[in-house]
């Protein structure tokens, strides 16, 4: 089964209070970007779909809100200690951009495999890469040696309120310029994104269904959910490079309260779902993103007939290593 249904709890963490006052910090910081439909795809799906253009966010990704609204938040004293974080690009080089804009520097610990184009992006805007093998743990070790080392701030990529409250902005913005979609669907990993998206929009509208999106082959946060509890990745061999961190302490609670489902997406659909984007919206857009695309066709008739935005959350993409080469 690869459409896991969640059932509600009771919680409350980060509030649309402060996704509202997040939006506010880091508005001269970021765009606002764009929402784009397209009829072909539409006739495809047989749905109305919305795509959130994150991919032509400012650092090339949604990333740089939650990164944003973290720096503005760091006191003097902690960015002068230096700061520092794991990323598989993305976060890291919006993280980096924040800090630079700030006087300060960033270390970025990322795996050996991270795609060369999101390490250059790391570099151009000013961040330190130190490497890690390419699982949690190694990542979490290499990042803790740097604490211990040189006394560093952490700015989590995901386990952190105000990761979660800026990266709502997304779906904040979305809602402002389309208030009534049925349906929003999410790329998760971390589960930083997911959780910002599900506070912002049931804040905004208790009744909007919102899906997290998920590759089959780095599936913790379906599994997690269906367990009750946070299972680690079985495997990381996915495409989406950015889909392939272990769900948040922090993050797992918002997602078993408020998601409607998770979407497990294999690798052919995910690729499919990109060549879809690339050749019928004339944009690009990474695997990590169009995964929203391959949730919503896997379950057509699910989605058929409804108002669906989808956040399309990056657009670093290798154009040496394309999927479909």
């Amino acid at each position: 089964m690869c459409f896991y249904f969640c059932s509600n709890l009771d919680l409350t963490m980060v509030t649309l209070k402060d996704i509202a006052s997040a939006h506010d910090r880091i508005r001269p910081f970021i765009h606002r970007t764009t929402v784009m439909t397209n009829n072909s795809l539409d006739q495809l799906s047989g749905s109305k779909l919305f795509f959130k253009c994150d991919n032509f966010q400012k650092s090339g990704s949604f990333k740089i809100r939650g990164a944003t609204n973290t720096v503005e938040l760091l006191s003097q004293e902690e960015l002068d200690k230096g700061v520092a974080t794991t990323s598989s690009g993305n976060h890291g080089a919006a993280l980096s951009m924040a800090v630079k804009r700030r006087g300060g520097k960033t270390k970025v610990v990322m795996p050996i495999n991270t795609p060369k184009i999101k390490v250059n992006n790391v570099e151009r805007n000013g961040g330190e890469v130190v490497w890690c093998e390419p699982d949690q743990p190694s990542r979490e070790r290499v990042l803790n040696e740097l604490v211990i080392e040189t006394g560093c701030t952490v700015a989590h990529p995901y386990n952190d309120e105000r990761i979660v409250a800026g990266q709502g902005t997304a779906a904040k913005e979305l809602l402002e310029d389309y208030p009534d979609l049925d349906m929003i669907i999410c790329p998760v990993s971390g589960g930083g994104l997911l959780s910002g998206t599900l506070l912002s929009a049931k804040g905004i509208n208790p009744h909007i269904k919102v899906f997290g999106a998920e590759p089959s082959e780095a599936d913790d946060a379906y599994r997690s959910l269906q367990k009750g509890e946070i299972l680690a990745n079985e495997t990381i061999d996915t495409i989406c490079d950015g889909l392939r961190a272990q769900i948040g302490s922090l993050t797992f609670p918002i997602i078993q309260e408020h998601v409607d489902g998770i979407i497990t997406v294999t690798e052919l659909e995910i690729i499919e779902a990109m060549k879809m984007v690339w050749e019928r919206m004339k944009i690009i857009a990474e695997p990590s993103s169009v995964i929203t695309l391959g949730a919503l066709l896997k379950n057509q008739e699910f989605f058929s007939g409804k108002k669906v935005g989808l956040i399309l959350s990056g657009g670093n993409v290798d154009l040496n290593e394309l999927p479909w080469i």
